[in-house]
């Protein structure tokens, strides 16, 4: 028990001691980790302004490393300024925009005004001759005879081969130093005055250029339109100027991609340049074209017409080409008003030329034919649908009616319906119905002039029948009927019916009135046997007679199926009244001898007449 409590105490002692231990220990821990926070607190400034400072020798140490890369640039400067003074050679233009650029990084380096004056005249120079170069390529490219292919215009490309070498150029030319950009470089304003004078050069070289490949064909239009159909001549104009304005179109692409100023402003002005020859090529071709036209307007009318149409629908397409040159101006429209003007006068022109018609003379006193204003009248109808927007167009700005000069209406105001204007087909059908009655009008004058009555109904009857033909029931342009409106073809029906009762009448009247009754039939004795006589032997003279002008006198020759229906109609109107005439005449015995005043009988005067028109 006794050991036991003395082990127990001496364990007791020995924890204590170890006790105290510990707390020491942890006493001086505890100051120990004290003393380092503030050792920490005192270090931390040193280390952030140490760290500064290795960052500053580090930048100092990059920039001394690069101002000894400029210095040593310097060293090889003089021995380039002989490679910028030569100018860029073939297949060297890369290494020559190098040195351009050491040079203009160097320029921001040298110490002394005089030494960056030097090198700035230098880097101007080398500018220069990229400048030269770039013209020298546009001056290739813009060269030589422009290809030809027939009547066809040919658009040609920048060549590729000289595009490749322009490409890196133009795109070196774009970041030299300019006063908007660099406005303390010294060459800046000469760079500048410097690109502005090659892109003027370039404007200059494609705009004549392509004024060379377009003017060929210019010629061509003009030379072709005196001998070609109007509408055809038209169409070639209308292919011309779209070739115009496809090359302009093309122009301002490449514009765009060669430019070395490439601002809207400058763009604007270099393409307005570059327009100028093309638009005084179109200028003076529309002018060679109107003259043409106005020195015959009678020929011409269809020339002035299809130009006017072409030119109506080139219109928007050319403002959109013009409103990138940035100026006013609108040379088609100009053009476009002067054809309009001609266009106008044609329509008054033609109603007088058929009203003139009336006062000439018509062919010789024989002459059953075709009318000259038949004919063109016809032919101008039928062309009418192939520039009926064109017609329509100046018609409206015309006015309807006022195409009637000189028949009381005011010219200048547009007439209405129902405070709607009239639509521009009405207005057609309008002046078509005023041409057929002109010219059915003078036709008819024509027909009276001529001293023998017979031939002028044939000369009515057979250009009537032309124009119903070939503008109703025949015509060469299948669009031609919608432009006639119904008191069009009621008053060309009319027309027809009266020109061919006038012919009967002209023609077999007169055989007709030989075998009507007259006072001498009635009376008794001797003298109605006479007088039945002298009707036989008039009737068979008279026959002969119109037998004799039918053989002059063709009728209806160019419509065998009409001639034959007229043919016809006079079969029945002569033959039964001979056949009541001669029969009459028989069951009174007007003579012994019959035969001797009946030359032919009904059926060989039906055969006779029938042969008029075969």
């Amino acid at each position: 028990m006794d050991d036991d409590s003395a082990e127990i105490e001496l364990l007791e002692q020995n924890l204590n001691k170890t006790h105290q231990i510990s707390q020491r220990m942890t006493s001086i821990l505890t100051n120990f980790d004290t003393r380092l926070v503030k050792l920490e607190k005192s270090i931390l400034p040193l280390y952030n302004s140490t760290q500064k400072l290795k960052q500053r020798a580090h930048n100092i140490d990059r920039a001394l490393l690069k101002i000894d890369e400029v210095a040593s640039s310097q060293d090889g400067i003089a021995v380039e300024e002989g490679l910028i003074l030569r100018g860029p050679q073939l297949g060297q233009l890369d290494a020559y925009i190098d040195i351009l650029e050491r040079l203009n990084a160097a320029i921001a380096f040298k110490s002394s005004d005089a030494d960056s004056r030097d090198m700035a005249r230098l880097f101007e120079t080398g500018a220069k001759k990229l400048s030269q170069l770039y013209t020298k390529l546009v001056a290739e490219g813009s060269s030589g005879s422009p290809p030809v292919s027939g009547l066809a215009f040919m658009l040609t490309e920048f060549p590729p081969s000289l595009m490749s070498s322009l490409t890196p150029l133009v795109a070196f030319l774009r970041t030299l130093p300019l006063p908007s950009t660099h406005p303390s470089h010294l060459a800046a304003s000469a760079i500048l005055n410097t690109l502005k004078d090659a892109q003027r050069g370039y404007a200059d070289m494609r705009g004549n250029w392509s004024r060379k490949a377009l003017e060929m064909h210019s010629r061509r239009v003009i030379d072709r339109a005196e001998t070609l159909d109007g509408v055809a001549a038209g169409k070639e104009f209308s292919l011309w100027i779209d070739s115009l304005l496809r090359v302009t179109e093309t122009e301002y692409t490449l514009l765009a991609e060669l430019a070395p100023l490439s601002s809207n402003t400058l763009i604007a002005s270099t393409y307005d340049t570059l327009l100028t020859p093309l638009l005084t090529l179109f200028t003076d071709t529309l002018s060679s074209l109107t003259s043409l036209i106005k020195r015959s307007l009678h020929k011409y009318t269809f020339h002035a017409l299809s130009a006017f149409s072409a030119l109506s629908m080139s219109q928007s397409r050319w403002e959109s080409v013009l409103a990138r040159r940035g100026r006013e101006g609108n040379e088609l429209r100009d053009g476009l008003n002067a054809i309009r003007g001609v266009c106008l006068r044609s329509f008054p022109e033609l109603l007088a030329d058929l009203k003139l018609a009336a006062v000439g003379k018509g062919g010789s006193d024989l002459s059953v034919s075709l009318a000259d204003i038949t004919i063109s009248t016809v032919q101008y109808l039928n062309r009418i649908p192939d520039v009926q927007d064109a017609v329509g167009s100046a018609l409206s700005a015309l006015g309807d009616g006022n195409w009637r000069m000189g028949d009381g209406k005011q010219v200048g105001k547009t007439a209405k319906s129902n405070s709607v204007e009239v639509k521009e087909k009405v207005l057609i059908q309008h002046f078509v119905y005023d041409v057929m009655n002109t010219l059915i009008g003078s036709l008819t004058t024509l027909s009276r002039t001529q001293r023998r009555p017979p031939f002028g109904s044939v000369f009515l009857l057979n250009n009537i029948s032309h124009l119903v033909s070939h503008l109703v029931l025949r015509p060469t342009n299948p669009n031609t009927p919608s432009l006639l409106s119904k008191p069009t073809i009621d008053f060309l029906t009319s027309s027809w019916r009266t020109a061919k009762a006038g012919y009967f009448d002209a023609n077999f009247s007169p055989l007709m009135q030989a075998l009507a009754d007259d006072t001498r039939d009635k009376t008794s004795g001797s003298g109605w046997k006479a007088a039945a006589k002298e009707k036989f032997t008039r009737f068979y003279d008279l026959l002969e007679e119109v037998g004799e002008r039918h053989r002059m006198a063709k009728v209806l020759d160019e419509d065998p199926e009409e001639r034959s229906a007229v043919g016809e109609e006079v079969v029945k109107l002569v033959v039964p009244s001979l056949q009541r005439f001669m029969q009459k005449q028989k069951e009174r015995e007007f003579s012994k001898n019959p035969q001797k005043y009946i030359k032919l009988s009904p059926e060989e005067v039906e055969s006779r007449i029938r042969n008029f028109y075969n």
